[in-house]
């Protein structure tokens, strides 16, 4: 796909991480961006940062996600990239026993419905009413309409204990992937997904210093946190490449996660 000021697209959960390194990869090429996310606060300084516009949003309500598309095609017109980034996760084992008094619990149903809506219902719920918007639109001179970049996680294939639903919410986004790059091949838009590793994003920010060296240290080669940058470069790729479609692209450093 050829990128300048022609072509706009739409960022989700743009604000921070890899979302907002992803938007400013765009803007850096003139593409009109859109930011998509629930912090208010940081989507609007993205926004101006890039000179695009925000819109603030919730992937898990259809109106939320109708009202953000509409602001975001008044302002820029139909988008011609999204780029899922909006996610989150938590860790709660399947069924486990106090070690106080020996009682035992499962996962709560609601928490793990509460990761999927997130993580899986809602990347699905952002790509399904871009591409029909996409559809709208002229084919550029490479015939690509639009490109689709969705994130899921290499706990995709490699979920640690507590990852149930975490797990199962990234590895849906994976399966999707080919059956929807090849739902929209004849309409020339293309759709693909990155597994990215340990990254140093807001997530890890928290984090004491000797946790995150701990996991630097787990990567195989380079022994470092991703950046976030890293993860741009790539989703870049993954939109200017026009042969590439339909692909699940793990980003780790070529880690393998262990079970804890």
């Amino acid at each position: 796909m050829k990128l300048d000021s022609t072509v706009s697209a739409v960022v989700t959960g743009g604000a921070s991480g890899l979302g907002a390194a992803t938007a400013r990869a765009l803007a850096a090429k003139g593409v009109k961006v859109a930011i998509f996310d629930l912090q208010a606060e940081k989507g609007e300084a993205m926004a101006a940062e890039i000179g695009g516009v925000f819109c603030e949003c919730n992937v898990m309500d259809d109106a939320s996600v109708d009202a953000a598309f509409a602001k975001a095609r008044e302002v820029h017109g139909q988008e011609r990239i999204l780029v899922n980034c909006a996610g989150t996760g938590n860790a709660i084992k399947t069924a486990s026993r106090s070690k106080e008094d020996g009682s035992v619990k499962h996962f709560p149903i609601d928490a793990f419905n509460w990761i999927i809506q997130i993580n899986l219902v809602g990347t699905f719920r952002c790509l399904a009413k871009s591409a029909a918007g996409m559809l709208t639109l002229d084919p550029q001179e490479d015939g690509d309409r639009g490109v689709i970049i969705n994130t899921a996680s290499v706990a995709a294939e490699d979920g640690q204990i507590g990852q149930a639903a975490y797990s199962a919410s990234k590895a849906g986004v994976v399966g999707m992937t080919l059956p929807i790059a090849r739902d929209l091949s004849g309409e020339g838009v293309r759709v693909n997904t990155i597994l990215p590793g340990i990254f140093n994003t807001p997530l890890l920010a928290a984090a004491p210093q000797p946790v995150k060296d701990a996991l630097a240290a787990s990567v195989p080669f380079p022994k470092r946190l991703g950046d976030p940058t890293e993860y741009a470069h790539l989703a870049m790729t993954m939109i200017e490449n026009g042969y590439f479609n339909g692909e699940d692209v793990r980003l780790d450093g070529a880690i393998r996660m262990a079970p804890r």
